[in-house]
């Protein structure tokens, strides 16, 4: 077998370990059901039972929301109030654009550039929920999210968020504690993962919102949790679906874009494009494997060289057969 096809496979074998590392965590959230950690039927008393008085307050009793400026949108008027009338005893932030740029300027400078410098203004509001539940602790509630009854069973649990479809969690509605291990990590994950994808909502879907705190909650979860540091899951039946669900939902998704349509078809039809995906791949692994054969394209040791120097590929050269070939 000629040196340049030898090359060429073991060049397509670290090729592709490199793209199953990369994705390895988006490839396991297609097979997660989130069952591990869920908060049961049964672990949630009723809303007039007095179970919940007798059970342990962990999380305090604030609620967090997030809007440009003081006057919210009539649209969501209503769901906002209804989650400030029945926590009467909870205190109320909101969080606008000016308060929590001071925020982040007071208690984290060093995330204030990444901060100021987020292409979408929804990023902004993504990243201060997370920096507000690990500074203070407490509930934080998207602006369309309604409270159908009062959240005092979920202040049990150290840290709480909701499962989304089709896979992973959602940043719409989660509880914590102050300082919280899988928070903090949130926090500390929101530069490295600051990239413009030039699509708008993959960009802020992996950067700052949901696709992002899902990854980031696999990488926390791989090996294990003590259960002051666990995270639990709010199951969809318990967040909205039920008469004695936690909360009601008010059309939103302000920050769509029209490319967001085009996201959720490829959601819904994931399984027709991996299997595209795959055959495409194997397509041009054969395109190239049947010129890399024909044309006698050998690789000198330089070319691995530059790969790793330079983090891309170098010029090849093609020489003549009979001087870059040897026999197996």
């Amino acid at each position: 077998m000629r040196r340049g096809m030898i090359i060429f496979l073991v060049f397509n074998l670290v090729l592709l370990g490199f793209i199953l590392n990369s994705v390895f965590t988006l490839i396991t959230l297609l097979f997660e059901d989130c069952t591990a950690d869920a908060i049961r039927p049964y672990d949630i008393p009723a809303p007039s039972s007095d179970l919940i008085d007798q059970r342990p307050k962990l999380i305090p009793k604030i609620i967090h929301q997030t809007w440009r400026n003081e006057t919210i949108p009539e649209k969501w008027s209503e769901a906002q109030q209804s989650c400030i009338k029945i926590h009467t005893d909870y205190e109320y932030k909101l969080w606008t654009d000016q308060r929590s740029r001071e925020f982040i300027a007071t208690e984290y400078p060093w995330f204030l550039e990444t901060f100021d410098n987020y292409p979408y203004p929804i990023m902004r509001a993504d990243a201060i929920r997370y920096f507000v539940l690990a500074h203070f602790g407490g509930i934080y509630v998207d602006m369309d999210d309604g409270c159908n009854r009062r959240l005092d069973p979920l202040l049990s649990y150290s840290a709480w968020v909701r499962k989304t479809k089709p896979t992973g969690i959602s940043n719409d509605a989660m509880g914590s504690t102050p300082q919280h291990p899988f928070f903090l990590q949130v926090i500390e994950s929101l530069q490295s993962y600051n990239r413009n994808w030039r699509v708008p909502y993959i960009t802020v879907m992996y950067s700052t919102g949901p696709l992002f705190l899902s990854v980031i909650w696999k990488e926390y979860i791989r090996w294990g949790t003590s259960e002051e540091g666990r995270v639990r899951i709010l199951m969809p039946d318990e967040y909205i679906k039920k008469p004695w669900s936690f909360f009601t939902y008010h059309k939103g998704s302000s920050w769509h874009n029209e490319d967001a349509q085009a996201i959720f078809w490829m959601g819904q039809h994931w399984i027709l494009l991996t299997v595209s995906g795959v055959v495409l791949a194997a397509l041009l692994y054969i395109v190239g494997f049947t010129v890399v054969r024909k044309s006698h394209i050998s690789f000198p040791p330089q070319f691995f060289v530059n790969l790793f120097r330079r983090g891309g590929y170098t010029s090849l050269k093609k020489k003549d057969d009979e001087e870059k070939t040897v026999e197996v």
